[in-house]
């Protein structure tokens, strides 16, 4: 069986590759958020709590989809893995009005913080392995992202 039919017909290998986002040959990261978009618009319908609670959830189940599929395929944090992308959009987007200009501030933030990974973020992706070490990384870049689209959230409003 070719590595792509195997991502597509796994289960935790899809959800792990972004509903196959991932197998895209150049910048999947970038795949693996926009494929985000779309989850966001129809979470952010929901209450904040709910908002949160449904990114927590995805987040927590999230560490161990990466986790098994890493450990399936016998490499760590494959590039391919961009379930750690989704939900460190969400976390991004958290709260967030629904235009196209926040959203794209919000994909552009939190692909810089994700591709350059400032202080925690170096130190925690090359120290923390298994599910959780390829989640935190993102989570945190998504915090970041976060919290500099709620500055601008508060002084341009």
């Amino acid at each position: 069986m070719s590595f792509n039919k195997t991502i597509l017909t796994d289960p935790i290998h899809f959800l792990a590759f972004g509903f196959g986002s991932g197998l895209l040959p150049k910048a999947p990261g970038t795949w693996g958020t926009l494929i985000a978009i779309p989850i966001w618009l129809l979470l952010s319908q929901l209450s904040l709590e709910y908002y949160l609670l449904a990114t927590a959830l995805l987040s927590v189940l999230g560490i161990w989809i990466c986790g098994a599929s890493s450990e399936k395929l016998g490499v760590h944090d494959h590039g391919g893995i961009v379930w750690d992308e989704i939900c460190g959009f969400l976390v991004a987007m958290i709260a967030i009005p629904v235009t196209w200009y926040w959203l794209l501030l919000g994909f552009i933030l939190f692909r810089f913080f994700d591709i350059m990974k400032p202080w925690p973020i170096k130190i925690l992706d090359k120290k923390v392995k298994g599910g959780f070490g390829i989640m935190i990384d993102d989570i945190i870049a998504g915090a970041l992202a976060a919290v500099i689209l709620q500055l601008a959230l508060y002084f341009l409003n």
